[in-house]
């Protein structure tokens, strides 16, 4: 597991090191330096010549502190700093008054042709406005196709918090970035930016992450350790019961998929709650799955009573039986633990958006959307996993997919604030949020945006569930697990011939490495 933190988390866990725990800064700066000229002398040779490009602040300092160990080891560097000295820190002040006593050439202004191997140390995680003028030229020059770009602590110009480009923005070859990684080096479009990221120890004790309650993280191939124990004297009852209600007449496919990623995952007993006209392809496809129908006779109760997790949505339509079904399951004495995906989302927005319509007609917007997140809140059990993609969030709780896209850890938080329930929200990052932690997901390529890939997500994520993880903790793993899988079948088909059905069969590929 590695923590993720903000802007604000991260300067409080520096000001906590240096004000609490007395580290002094310039300590800090020199250890920061010595990381980025381990990175940088990687793809170094003795020809090249070496521009550090220097903000007045201390991201500035350790560009400078970087390019003086760089030049006492003979290599050829010069330092530009389009800035005022008297604008600058008093910590960079002291880098450029060593740097200048060794004769090491600064500018306040070049031509970037002459170099090609570029320090940007412009801006770093405090920038809050967009870079324009001058300094956007500049960013603009550094850009430029002959120079290999590496950035200290984030890419000048991208948002610490959001990703977001602020104007303009450095695209860099490698980001060296200082203790915790960045939320904005993992949010789109700020992930297109950062190049390789290097997360570097620089000597922030443990207190200091303790002290600002850092609650968002990502997964490493380490944390596949958390899969469930399987018992030696297990059964399949031993390792849960899951019913997937999913698939209208003719769209079986989804059923399929989810039902053998839940397989695949570990579950004991997998049971698909189908259209009568699905029964003979599911069960020739998936024969290790049992079948039942809900447009005949079943005794749905019973159905739904044998099982210990609950998958609904899939494929499963917008019919007046589809709703029945939702309808059925989210009861507050289900006992059974929920996973509602796809077209019962969208069914859980027609009935939330007809009660705030009647009880809440001229709410403001925002008050909007936090009355229908507190109506799901209000009509579902506690640890209910919701797995919308943008356009099923949107209709959810009444925001635009470009809002959604452009405030992705916003309408996380805000999703999950006050309330038991646990939200997936699918991107090309994405995040599981409940309560105050979130989970953003590394793992995972492009190809995986194809027809039933995220019918195999939720599979997974159900198969850990009957397994007894906890629904955050599951939903958690799951996501990682699922692009694990996207990225070992990637490598076996590509991105462009990727299918949900390679993703399913990678997954055996995937948990084979916990071991």
């Amino acid at each position: 597991m590695e923590y993720i933190v903000d802007s604000v988390k991260m300067k409080n866990i520096d000001n906590y090191t240096i004000e609490v725990i007395k580290i002094s800064p310039l300590v800090l700066m020199e250890r920061a330096a010595m990381e980025i000229v381990s990175v940088v002398k990687k793809s170094l040779n003795r020809n090249d010549r070496i521009l550090v490009v220097c903000g007045p602040g201390n991201n500035g300092g350790d560009g400078v502190a970087a390019g003086r160990i760089l030049h006492l080891q003979g290599y050829q560097v010069a330092i530009f700093l389009p800035f005022q000295r008297e604008k600058c820190s008093d910590q960079m002040k002291a880098q450029l008054t060593i740097a200048e006593n060794l004769g090491i050439s600064i500018y306040n202004s070049v031509s970037f042709n002459e170099y090609n191997i570029i320090i940007d140390a412009m801006f770093g995680i405090g920038l809050t406005k967009p870079i324009e003028g001058r300094l956007a030229d500049i960013v603009k020059e550094i850009n430029k196709d002959n120079h290999k770009v590496f950035s200290v602590d984030i890419p000048s110009g991208i948002s610490a918090d959001t990703g977001k480009i602020m104007n303009v923005a450095v695209k860099a070859d490698y980001t060296i970035t200082f203790g915790y990684m960045k939320q904005g080096l993992l949010l789109y479009p700020g992930a297109d930016y950062a190049g390789r990221i290097y997360v570097a120890d620089i000597g922030f004790p443990h207190e200091a992450l303790q002290n600002v309650q850092a609650d968002t993280f990502c997964y490493t191939l380490d944390d596949l350790s958390l899969l469930p124990k399987r018992r030696n004297d297990g059964h399949k009852g031993t390792f849960g019961k899951v019913l997937v209600i999913a698939g209208s007449e003719g769209m079986s496919g989804a059923a399929y998929l989810s039902a053998k990623a839940c397989l695949r995952t570990g579950a004991g007993m997998v049971k698909v709650l189908s259209s009568s006209k699905n029964r003979n392809i599911i069960q020739s496809l998936l024969s290790e799955a049992m079948f039942a129908s809900y447009d005949t006779d079943e005794d749905l109760s019973s159905v739904i009573s044998w099982s210990d997790v609950i998958v609904i949505g899939p494929g499963l339509g917008l019919s007046g039986k589809a709703k029945e079904l939702v309808n059925m399951i989210i009861k507050k004495e289900q006992k059974a633990q929920l996973i509602i995906d796809a077209d019962a989302i969208n069914i859980l927005a027609e009935i939330i958006e007809d009660s705030s319509a009647k009880d809440n007609n001229n709410l403001l917007n925002s008050n909007r959307i936090n009355n229908r997140i507190n109506k799901l809140a209000d009509i579902l059990p506690k640890d209910t996993i919701l797995t919308p993609h943008p356009m099923e969030l949107s209709r959810l709780i009444g925001v635009s997919m470009d809002d959604i896209s452009d405030n992705i850890i916003d309408i996380a938080n805000q999703c999950s604030y006050n309330n038991e329930l646990v939200y997936v929200l699918k991107s090309a990052r994405t995040i599981v949020s409940c309560s105050a932690k979130k989970y953003i997901n590394t793992s995972g390529n492009n190809g995986m945006a194809t027809a039933g890939s995220g019918d195999v997500l939720t599979g997974i994520i159900a198969g850990l569930m009957a397994q007894k993880m906890e629904a955050f903790d599951a939903a958690s793993l799951g996501v990682y697990i699922h692009g694990l899988a996207g990225d070992t079948a990637k490598e076996k088909v590509g991105t462009y011939s990727l299918t949900a059905g390679d993703i399913t069969d990678a997954i055996s590929d995937v948990l084979r490495l916990k071991n």
